[in-house]
């Protein structure tokens, strides 16, 4: 009975005491899609035709769209994408919209009637507050897609271009600009 204990406990005392092996790095165990996911700006506006950036990867992927569909990830994303795909960059297909700066969108509290509708919209659950109370947007997790926009009844949301603070990565927008 000893000796089958002492069996069982030398390798798992030896597997604690030796140093772990070097694990791959992350970007290498990750799929291609997943790689391609990475590199897009994540605002999961529908813009390039698909319904988010993971759809658009994988449809990149498998080669039924162009890596220059993208209007938020603009020049830079088309860059990247070729690099990693071994491809020419290529511009950006103004048939999915045009590359601007930055934006984030602001709701005019006031004018706010609660009607929830900005907050079914929103892809990435930037928007809180309840139903007839007012809402606000939660700044570091808009993507500025503008997808609240059009259910808006009372036309209370404005898309603000911002500046990415550079001191603290945190997105800075003058709620003072719409007034």
């Amino acid at each position: 009975m000893l000796l089958a204990i002492l069996l069982l406990a030398i390798p798992l005392l030896l597997w604690q005491l030796l140093p772990p092996r070097q694990a791959e790095s992350g970007l290498s165990r990750r799929t291609l899609p997943q790689r391609v996911d990475a590199l897009l700006p994540q605002t999961q506006c529908g813009c390039c035709g698909y319904p988010g950036c993971r759809p658009y990867a994988e449809a990149i992927t498998r080669g039924q769209a162009a890596i220059n569909q993208c209007p938020p990830g603009g020049a830079h994303t088309i860059t990247a994408l070729a690099e990693l795909l071994g491809e020419e960059p290529l511009p950006l297909n103004p048939a999915y919209g045009r590359e601007q700066a930055p934006q984030l969108a602001l709701i005019d509290e006031p004018r706010c009637i609660g009607c929830t509708k900005c907050i079914q919209a929103c892809p990435v659950d930037a928007i809180i507050g309840a139903a007839r109370q007012m809402h606000t947007v939660i700044d570091s997790l808009c993507t500025g897609c503008g997808l609240c926009l059009p259910p808006c009844p009372v036309d209370c949301i404005d898309l603000l271009e911002y500046e990415p603070d550079s001191g603290t990565w945190q997105y800075v927008v003058s709620h003072d600009e719409v007034a």
